[in-house]
């Protein structure tokens, strides 16, 4: 039975994946992990439900056409780019009167220093223009360290960017992902993808630079002092 306010993580066995889902489950939201392989997300949903506290929402986990059946609304695409076209194909249909939130960023094969766009722009742009206008595309979470992600032990360290060219999408996403304590800031339409998934490989050549003297650093919109 699906439940209308869980969530689907597509890719939800990754590490970008399972720091989201512990994120949400100890929001309160259930979390329905979607993998290839339907064992192995039950399996990884096993074991993140062992470091939850007995209060949160259990996570499950199924194949990916499952997982994105029983979402409520809400589907969280967290694939490598070298599945992201593959996997929007094959979903396509069961993501019909869903909203589908694209977190993935177009790294240079074998550079994550570097981003390679796609024909349409940014792996936002390519999702909604593969899914059609029916289904609405939100790009967001693309600036958030996995790393930071599954350390329970320290809030998220960044803002969100969020963009779409539908609103009202934008709105029911940003309304999900400020209940991980984090501000949400509408960056307008799908093409400023373009510019905020061009932030990840900067943040990751910050990141392992010697010369800087931190790592999962994520990026803040930094209001007037005055």
């Amino acid at each position: 039975m699906t439940n209308s306010t869980q969530i689907a993580i597509i890719g939800g066995t990754g590490p970008q994946g399972k720091g989201l889902a512990l994120r949400f489950a100890m929001a309160g939201i259930p979390v329905v992990l979607g993998s290839r392989d339907g064992q192995k997300a039950a399996q990884t949903a096993t074991e993140l439900n062992q470091l939850l506290g007995p209060h949160c929402p259990p996570i499950t986990g199924s194949d990916n056409q499952s997982a994105t059946e029983l979402a409520g609304e809400l589907v969280i695409l967290s694939v490598p780019y070298s599945a992201h076209r593959a996997t929007l194909s094959d979903l396509k249909p069961q993501l019909t009167g869903k909203v589908l939130i694209d977190i993935v960023v177009p790294l240079a094969p074998g550079n994550p220093k570097a981003v390679q766009m796609p024909a349409e722009g940014s792996a936002t742009e390519e999702a909604q223009a593969l899914l059609g206008d029916d289904i609405p595309v939100v790009g967001a979470l693309h600036n958030v360290s996995a790393v930071t992600l599954n350390d329970l032990t320290r809030a998220i360290n960044c803002d969100i960017l969020v963009c779409g060219n539908q609103l009202e999408a934008k709105k029911k996403v940003m309304a999900l992902i400020s209940q991980l304590d984090v501000s949400t800031y509408n960056a307008g339409l799908a093409e400023s993808a373009r510019c905020i998934e061009a932030i990840t490989p900067i943040l990751i050549r910050l990141n392992i630079s010697k010369e800087v003297p931190f790592s999962h650093a994520g990026i803040r919109i930094a209001p007037p002092s005055h």
